[in-house]
């Protein structure tokens, strides 16, 4: 959750994609500290960022997105929708499969 609200945090210094890069890199190493870490190497002010992780606006967009997913069918990470269809079968046949199912709709 805190790794969520710091990288919606850091979009607003414009920085979320480079704040998600390292966390992936991270991702095994993840604290509070890390995170701190990380904001500083991105040269955030402290204590403005830790601030606008705490805004309220914020833990309602991840609370938004969980309970969306939870709607979708979203069970783990990697969940793949295509045209909100569910990707079952995780080859590159069923992942073509249901493409072409979808296209031959349109």
């Amino acid at each position: 959750m805190k790794a969520s609200m710091a990288a919606l945090a850091a979009d607003k210094y414009g920085k979320f994609w480079k704040f998600h890069d390292q966390l992936f890199l991270e991702h095994d190493k993840l604290s509070d500290q890390k995170i701190r870490e990380i904001a500083r190497n991105l040269g955030f002010n402290k204590e403005e960022f830790e601030k606008m992780m705490k805004d309220p606006k914020i833990l309602a967009k991840i609370q938004q997105d969980i309970l969306d997913g939870r709607q979708a069918g979203v069970t783990g990470t990697p969940t793949v929708f295509v045209n909100g269809r569910r990707l079952r079968d995780w080859s590159l046949n069923g992942l073509q499969m249901l493409i072409d199912k979808e296209l031959e709709k349109m």
